[in-house]
């Protein structure tokens, strides 16, 4: 060990723990925010909302099972969220040096040092996360060889801009059109619209999109601050003088508070796990949720017609909204999770009988939302 860098996590405020590196070699800035899931690091590190974050894995193993084969379908990594890893650094309890699964075609650590990310084990997640618990998701750094960076806080950035895509891109060939606004979507979104029967064209966050010929609009996930999105905050609140279908999830659920005169702000918090329970308003029906976002709506400023559609149940704080008159819904979570739970997955069920409605077609039993 006496050859192994010397790797230390630090954060703002003043907490320094020392580790092992298992990754790239070099010295990283962010937020630090953790993650309580079970399984699906490939998923994570891959998922464009942890941009600009060192991310914190709390389950003890991480690394046992390799990283997955790039097998394409559809135009998309098949067992990743996107096609780059988007977190800045990665912080982990105990490091699995052997890897066993059919589908591994890698190490973690290999595949860290391949995209240039910092890895760090041997670190007392369980201690990280109570620090993080008490006193909110902080700014930090992964101090690899003593070579030291500035303080970096990606939320003061356009993150949106750095993961969407940059011209325009359609999968599939099925008989409904969803335009798909990309700030940052995950590619699980797509693949269960597309086991619907849609054609998805995929945008920009700042494309002007009032024009396309679409069925139904959908606003994806992604990372940062909403307010940094002005632009795809003025083309929805034209959008909402229409009749046509609206989606959002996540990212897409505050982009649509904003557009229709709610306020957001960020949470001390934030939430960033697989089982997350959410209540449906009005009712006694709760749900299980995967969850990763450091922004909420202020229900005390959602404007006329419109409504909160879940709350969760942890701190009551929002977790999705629905107009009264027009056909526009959104979650705070993640219907589409990776690697789950899927409980709510039939809200993309929904969202088709809305595009059916909306075009006359007749809707054999409707979806509760």
């Amino acid at each position: 060990m006496s050859d192994s860098p010397r790797i230390k996590l630090w954060l703002e405020d003043g907490t320094e723990v020392s580790g092992i590196s298992f990754g790239y070699e070099g010295s990283v800035a962010g937020e630090v925010v953790f993650n309580t899931a079970m399984t699906g690091y490939p998923e994570s590190l891959t998922d464009p909302s942890y941009k600009g974050q060192i991310l914190v894995l709390t389950y003890p193993l991480v690394g046992n099972y390799g990283v997955p084969s790039p097998e394409e379908e559809n135009k998309m990594l098949k067992f990743f969220e996107s096609g780059n890893l988007h977190i800045s650094g990665l912080v982990i309890s105990d490091y699995s040096q052997d890897y066993s699964h059919w589908n591994a075609e890698k190490s973690l650590g290999d595949w860290l040092k391949e995209h240039k990310i910092p890895g760090i084990y041997g670190v007392d997640t369980r201690f990280l996360t109570k620090i993080l618990r008490e006193k909110g998701s902080m700014l930090g750094k992964i101090i690899c060889n003593d070579k030291d960076v500035p303080v970096y806080d990606p939320n003061l950035e356009n993150l949106v801009d750095k993961v969407s895509i940059s011209k325009k891109e359609v999968y599939g060939n099925g008989k409904y059109k969803i335009l798909l606004v990309d700030c940052g979507v995950k590619f699980n979104i797509i693949r269960y619209l597309l086991e619907r029967d849609t054609t998805i064209i995929r945008v920009p966050w700042d494309y002007d999109f009032l024009n396309e010929d679409y069925d139904g609009l959908f606003i994806s996930n992604g990372p940062g601050d909403p307010k940094r999105c002005d632009v795809t905050i003025r083309n929805l609140s034209r959008a909402f003088e229409g009749t046509r279908p609206i989606f959002g999830i996540c990212l897409g659920n505050q982009l649509m508070a904003l557009a229709s005169g709610a306020d957001t702000y960020k949470l001390k918090y934030g939430h960033r796990s697989h089982n997350q329970p959410v209540l449906r308003c009005g009712s006694n029906h709760a749900f299980i949720t995967s969850q990763n976002h450091g922004f909420a709506i202020n229900n005390n400023t959602l404007s006329k017609n419109w409504e909160p559609l879940y709350i969760n149940l942890n701190d009551n704080t929002n977790e999705g909204m629905i107009h009264n008159l027009k056909p526009f819904f959104s979650t705070q979570f993640h219907p589409e999770a990776s690697g789950g739970p899927t409980d709510t997955a039939f809200l993309f069920d929904r969202f088709i009988d809305l595009i059916k409605e909306y075009k006359g077609e007749e809707v054999a039993e409707s979806i509760a939302i």
